[in-house]
C-alpha cells in the first residue's frame, strides 16, 4: 500500500540524509575536482590578497568566500529540493574519508611499521608526528577521529536537519575556514578570529549532541564524568566535550604533551584509562560509524512523529 504524498514529505529530509550517507560510504570523497579542495584554494588566494592582520579584513574575507556559495545553494534548492539536498550533503560529509584515513594509520601501526603510521597520521593532525611512538600515534589518531567526527559528520548533519543542504554547506565551509585561518599565530591571530568565532557558534549545539552520542554508545558513566570534569579545562569550548566524552566512552586517556609549530604544549588529560594502542583506533572508527547510524535513526523517528 502506497503512502499519501503528504505522508512522504516529512521523510524527505531523513531519506536525503540516508542517501547522501550511502553515497559517501560507497563512493567516498571525489578523487578529482573535490569542491572543498577548490574552495580551499579560493580561500587561500583571497586570504593572501586581503590579510591585513586586522579583524575587519577577516570578516570581509569570510563573507566573500562563504556567502556567495550558500546563497547560490538557497537559490537552486527550490527547483529540485531533494536532489540539491542529497548532493550538498554528500559533498559536505567526510565520514568515509575520515574512517579511511584512520584505518590507514591503524593497519601499519598494528603491523609495527611506525614510520608509515607516523606519515599517515601527519595527514590528519597539525602536531609534529616525527618522534611519536606507538602510543603517541594511536593517541593522535584517536583524538583526530573523535574531534573530526563532530566536524566532518555530526555538525554537518545537525545543520542539514535544520536548514537542508544549504545548512550543511554553510557549516562545512565555516569549519573549513576555521581549520585554515583559526590559528593564534602572527599571521592569523586577528585575521582568522572571526572564522574561529563563527565556527565555535555553529558548533556549540552539535558538539554537545556528539558528546552525548559518544557517551551513550560506550562507557556511558565514565564518558559523562569525564565530560563534566575535563571539558572546561580544554582550550576549545567544543572540542573539549567531544573529546573528553569520546575518550571516556572508549575508556582511554588522551591529551598530554604534544608539539605544535615547534613548541611543546602540555594539554589537560581527556578520558580515563590506559593510553591508547593501535586497536583503539579501530574502536574509535566503530564508535563513529555506530553514532552515524544512530543519528540517521533519530532523523527518521523525527520524520515519523511529524507525519
Amino acid at each position: 500500500m502506497s503512502l499519501p504524498v503528504d505522508m512522504l514529505t516529512p521523510f524527505s529530509m531523513p531519506l536525503a540524509a540516508l542517501l547522501a550517507v550511502l553515497l559517501d560510504r560507497l563512493l567516498g570523497e571525489p578523487r578529482r575536482f573535490h569542491p572543498l579542495v577548490g574552495f580551499g584554494n579560493l580561500a587561500s588566494a583571497i586570504e593572501k590578497r586581503l590579510n591585513q592582520h586586522t579583524q575587519m579584513a577577516g570578516v570581509a574575507a569570510w563573507v566573500l568566500v562563504v556567502l556567495p556559495f550558500v546563497g547560490l545553494a538557497w537559490l537552486l534548492r527550490p527547483y529540485a529540493p531533494f536532489a540539491v539536498d542529497v548532493a550538498l550533503l554528500y559533498f559536505a560529509l567526510g565520514a568515509q574519508s575520515l574512517c579511511e584515513h584512520a584505518e590507514a594509520i591503524a593497519k601499519p601501526l598494528q603491523q609495527g611499521h611506525l614510520d608509515e603510521a607516523r606519515r599517515r597520521v601527519s595527514w590528519i593532525v597539525s602536531r609534529d608526528t616525527s618522534t611519536l611512538d606507538e602510543s603517541g600515534i594511536a593517541k593522535a589518531g584517536v583524538e583526530s577521529v573523535l574531534e573530526n567526527g563532530n566536524d566532518a559528520i555530526f555538525g554537518t548533519l545537525f545543520w542539514f536537519a535544520l536548514l537542508g543542504g544549504p545548512g550543511a554547506l554553510l557549516f562545512r565551509l565555516a569549519n573549513t575556514l576555521d581549520a585554515m585561518w583559526g590559528y593564534r599565530t602572527e599571521r592569523f591571530n586577528l585575521f582568522g578570529r572571526f572564522a574561529a568565532r563563527i565556527d565555535d557558534a555553529l558548533n556549540w549545539v552539535p558538539a554537545r549532541l556528539t558528546a552525548l552520542t559518544y557517551a551513550l554508545l560506550g562507557q556511558t558513566r565514565n564518558a559523562l564524568a569525564c565530560w563534566r570534569a575535563q571539558a572546561p579545562g580544554w582550550d576549545s569550548p567544543n572540542a573539549g566535550p567531544v573529546m573528553s566524552a569520546g575518550a571516556g566512552s572508549l575508556g582511554v586517556q588522551l591529551g598530554g604533551a604534544a608539539i605544535y609549530h615547534g613548541q611543546e604544549e602540555i594539554r589537560p588529560p581527556l578520558g580515563a584509562g590506559p593510553a591508547p594502542v593501535a586497536a583503539d583506533l579501530d574502536r574509535a572508527i566503530a564508535l563513529i560509524r555506530h553514532s552515524l547510524w544512530l543519528w540517521l535513526a533519530v532523523l527518521f523517528v523525527i520524520g515519523f512523529l511529524h507525519a
